[in-house]
């Protein structure tokens, strides 16, 4: 170019810088000057919106714009100076930016709010909004989208306000509002709500979709996100990789391996699977599905590995117990050249065995992580498990422990599995701010010991403090109800919680409350409750069963078992049991017979002595004694006291004829204890 001017070296300063070819765009700005070419408020702008300008090189054109007066000619410069210090870090920096500006336009407050925002200030983001507001600046859409960005789970009501300011406004048909609205509904409200916010949007785009698959997928409706991928596919819309990675989240959270190996088929086909997010996200589908030989071969499809890669494939090794090839991993993964973080020391650790945690420790020390509140947790848990008690109890009172709240309560844990309450009581009454895993910890922990006025002191202790409580401490609370069999107390609760969120009755809570009015002989209750929980598991089909089972009505509980296994849960051993007892209890022993076979041929479910047990109290309860005595014969495990106990009482009811004869027939040696415990 022969002529060039200031436009022309501005405009390829900024070309340069935008496509991360700092150095060029470096040797430019130098031409230009050398060449008497003085630089404008446009071509600083363009050098600090590169993205490979460190910091330093970013105070060195803070200085020349200083110098040359740009910063007081308008507010370009300043709002490229307070970008660059945001994208680094320095809030400090920015702020002092912000403040020291002679000119603010509208782009400089948003991208104050924005700096907030990305860094989690959500009270200074409102307090910014409003001083925007009040200088007559006015907002635009993309100043609301960094406010709905910051909210979190605890700030609904706050939410709600910003929506209304997003209606006054006119922006609520702008699609990047609606997107951010469905975003925000989801973490702070319900799925639901998303889903309406999703459903009254003029435009879905593919973030539209994005946001309300991946909020389904991560909250307690797996399968809903399901059902919006295929509603997405049919308007004609092509997934991108983010679709992909929130469909295969939803998989793994459901377990189904054949709907995320075509998602996987998917990728391939799109060539995906090469990319190291595409990858990662394959990793931890198949991790989570205990497919580890498949996770291994998608992280060796990955090109260029990161350390979210490396760190997905130990946490699948960790995770089902395979220590030494997550400690083996983790020596590759320095090998190839990747430091290793907290969280990769954190995953190894938590797994490792006695030998491997000494070294593991040693390493971490080495590479100064050992101080780290994550390592420090990890490693106090992990010596705890082995069986090192002391060890573990040797970081109480160590600087990690003081002013890491996660390592305080593992410690209190400690203390409170191996029957030492009262220092559990006296180990929280140190820690200045203690959060909801800590109260929940001393709650259980006072529960577990009997303490049953305690646990609800603690609660409203709780209630009144700026923790707010959450599922785990209604758990413990219901099952204190559960041990009282007080069906008032535990009502009183179930209305709390109505009252509180809906959120706090997730899968885990209601389980715990079906359970409870079960035990506590309120059974419309129960099946109710039952009814009404959006995503049941076994857990929850096994609290039903058991309490039909409890209250006499056997066929219906033998009815909902058959229900459980036809919406494609498999019964476990805990299944088995509460179904077997209600067969026991109503009598219904070919029912009973053809489950105790169903077993182990038909679900692979191995009989241990308490379903022997039960078995042979349904037989003998109901005349039938040579089948119990021959079954009790048979076991592949030998019998304990508690069986021939079953028996000898079966036995001994008048309509079993003879009682004599079948007593002798016991022998005191296959009993294994005093003759005195088996009659």
């Amino acid at each position: 170019m022969p002529q060039r001017n200031v436009v022309s070296y501005n405009t390829m300063i900024t070309c340069y810088s935008r496509d991360g070819f700092l150095q060029e765009a470096l040797e430019l700005f130098l031409e230009m000057k050398r060449y008497g070419f003085k630089p404008t408020q446009f071509t600083f702008g363009g050098l600090l919106s590169c993205h490979l300008l460190d910091a330093l090189e970013g105070m060195q054109l803070h200085a020349l714009i200083e110098k040359t007066g740009l910063f007081y000619l308008d507010a370009f410069a300043g709002t490229a100076l307070l970008g660059m210090y945001g994208r680094y870090g320095c809030l400090d920096e920015a702020l002092g930016i912000f403040d020291y500006m002679p000119k603010k336009n509208l782009v400089t407050w948003n991208s104050m709010i924005s700096v907030l925002s990305e860094m989690g200030y959500l009270e200074d983001c409102i307090f910014m909004l409003s001083e925007m507001i009040m200088s007559r600046v006015g907002i635009s859409e993309y100043t609301v989208v960094s406010v709905l960005t910051c909210l979190e789970e605890v700030n609904m009501q706050l939410g709600e306000q910003v929506h209304g300011l997003v209606i006054k406004y006119g922006f609520d048909n702008v699609t990047s509002v609606h997107n951010c609205l469905i975003n925000m509904y989801a973490k702070c409200v319900t799925t639901s709500s998303a889903e309406k916010m999703f459903e009254s949007a003029h435009v879905k785009d593919i973030v539209s979709w994005n946001t309300l698959i991946g909020a389904m997928a991560n909250s307690d409706r797996p399968i809903r996100a399901l059902d919006f991928f295929l509603k997405m596919c049919r308007t004609g819309l092509s997934p991108n990789e983010r679709t992909f990675a929130n469909v295969l989240t939803a998989c793994s959270r459901l377990q189904l391996l054949s709907y995320g190996e075509c998602i996987h088929a998917n990728l391939i086909k799109k060539r995906y699977e090469s990319d190291v997010y595409s990858g990662t996200v394959l990793v931890n589908f198949y991790a989570k599905c205990d497919k580890l030989q498949e996770a291994r071969v998608c992280f060796d499809c990955i090109t260029q590995k990161n350390l979210v890669s490396w760190n997905s494939l130990m946490l699948g090794y960790s995770s089902m117990g395979s220590s030494s090839i997550s400690v083996t991993l983790l020596r590759e993964m320095i090998q190839s050249g990747y430091h290793p973080n907290e969280l990769s020391f954190s995953i190894v650790i938590k797994s490792s065995l006695r030998t491997e945690l000494l070294q593991l420790h040693s390493l971490t020390i080495k590479k100064g992580y050992h101080e780290n509140s994550y390592v420090s947790s990890s490693l106090i848990s992990s010596y705890a498990r082995n069986g090192l008690v002391s060890e573990a109890l040797t970081f109480v009172g160590s600087a990690q422990t003081k002013s890491c709240v996660v390592s305080s309560n593992i410690i209190a844990w400690i203390y409170n599995r191996t029957g030492q309450y009262e220092k559990t009581q006296e180990f929280y009454a140190d820690i200045e701010n203690p959060d909801a895993v800590s109260w929940n910890i001393l709650i259980a922990a006072c529960s577990r010991n009997c303490y049953y006025k305690e646990t609800f002191e603690l609660f409203d202790h709780m209630r009144r403090s700026p923790i707010c409580p959450d599922n785990y401490s209604y758990v413990s609370l219901f099952s204190v109800c559960t041990k009282l069999c007080n069906l008032a107390l535990g009502s009183s609760l179930h209305s709390h919680i109505l009252k509180t969120s809906y959120k706090l009755r997730d899968t885990f809570v209601c389980n715990t409350m079906i359970d409870m009015y079960g035990k506590c002989g309120s059974i419309e209750s129960s099946i109710k409750i039952f009814y009404e929980t959006t995503e049941k598991n076994i857990i929850s089909w096994t609290a039903l069963i058991s309490t039909l089972g409890l209250h006499g009505h056997a066929n219906e509980a033998l009815e909902r078992f058959k229900e459980m296994v036809k919406t494609g849960i498999e019964p476990d051993k805990v299944a088995f049991s509460s179904v077997l007892s209600a067969c026991r209890h109503g009598g219904l022993v070919k029912q009973g017979m053809n489950l105790y076979r169903e077993m182990k041929v038909k679900y692979g479910v191995e009989p241990d002595i308490d379903h022997y047990v039960l078995v042979v109290d349904l037989l003998t309860r109901y005349g039938h004694i040579k089948e119990a005595e021959q079954l009790i014969l048979e076991m592949p495990i030998a019998p304990n006291a508690l069986i021939w106990r079953c028996f000898l009482d079966g036995s001994l009811c008048p309509e079993n004829g003879n009682t004599g004869t079948w007593g002798k027939r016991v022998n005191i040696n296959r009993i294994g204890v005093h003759f005195k415990y088996a009659i």
